[in-house]
């Protein structure tokens, strides 16, 4: 059984992503998607605080009645859990909703830290209150998502996945996830666009992975698919996968990507299609100063 697409919405909010020339989506645009979106039974939506205004977006621009299960997410534990919780009611109330499908802990140290046990009870006791229906926790690869889901045992976890990164499919996470009853949800199946910039427009801390980029584009092509219906037939047929979350900047965008979504998966190497650096795999180290690491790099990946 493939999972289901669900809708990222940090394109509503700012020009998320290396290969975004289109920049933020205007209200209208983000209409026409939702509308689209719910037409289509892509019902998961989800919504982070730090993309600009995308929470009082959304609530200007749901279709009525509205189908959605919107998740939101925490900040950061620093300014105490009553705050939290404020902030987190405020996403709601932003939202032009009464309750959420899903709140994500965005930031996994906070539950490794100190209060952890407390900011999951004050989650368990808004659940219960009704104002969010699960408790999911959004970790990265360096989060060990499964150690997390064995501690707290989350009704969500939603974690990186994608044919450029496979770590969490290579050691057995996402299966051993679902094993655990959680909701699986995938995010990044597109590594941030990165798998459809050209490699004249890397940066220069990417230019060391041009040349397996090239190939990966190579692979497809010769198999007869390009990298988007690769790329969600790789992410929707994952073994414990629920959810494949997407962004897009058009109700066009959306539209090719349900109809490669249908599409029958071409027949590839999914494992020469992984990358096996760690910059790479890492946007936030994307556009840093690298040093002298940049140079090793080069000669390595060569």
């Amino acid at each position: 059984m493939t999972a289901s697409l669900g809708l990222g919405s940090a394109q509503f909010g700012g020009d998320y992503g290396i290969s975004n020339a289109r920049g933020r989506v205007s209200e209208d645009e983000v209409r026409q998607i939702l509308q689209y979106a719910a037409d289509c039974k892509v019902l998961t939506i989800d919504s982070s605080h730090y993309d600009g205004d995308v929470e009082r977006i959304l609530g200007r621009n749901w279709p009525f009645p509205s189908p959605f299960k919107p998740q939101v997410r925490t900040l950061r534990l620093e300014k105490g859990l009553d705050w939290l919780e404020s902030r987190l009611r405020r996403s709601v109330e932003h939202m032009g909703l009464v309750r959420v499908h899903a709140a994500l802990i965005d930031n996994p140290e906070d539950l490794m830290g100190p209060q952890g046990d407390e900011l999951w009870a004050r989650l368990e006791k808004l659940k219960a209150d009704g104002l969010i229906s699960k408790i999911g926790i959004s970790a990265s690869y360096d989060d060990q998502p499964l150690l997390l889901a064995k501690r707290f045992k989350p009704d969500v976890m939603q974690v990186p996945a994608s044919i450029l990164d496979q770590r969490l499919v290579r050691d057995g996470t996402l299966a051993a996830l679902a094993k655990l009853g959680v909701e699986v949800q995938i995010r990044s199946v597109f590594l941030q666009g990165l798998l459809f910039l050209p490699r004249e427009k890397l940066p220069a801390n990417l230019i060391p992975v041009g040349p397996h980029l090239s190939r990966v584009r190579r692979i497809m092509a010769e198999s007869g698919a390009d990298p988007l219906h690769a790329a969600l037939s790789f992410a929707l047929n994952l073994e414990g996968v629920s959810t494949v979350v997407v962004g897009v900047t058009s109700a066009a965008e959306l539209r090719a990507i349900i109809a490669a979504s249908e599409s029958k998966a071409p027949r590839i190497n999914w494992d020469a299609m992984a990358l096996n650096d760690e910059v790479a795999l890492t946007p936030g180290m994307w556009f840093q100063d690298l040093g002298e690491k940049t140079q090793r790099r080069l000669v390595r990946v060569a």
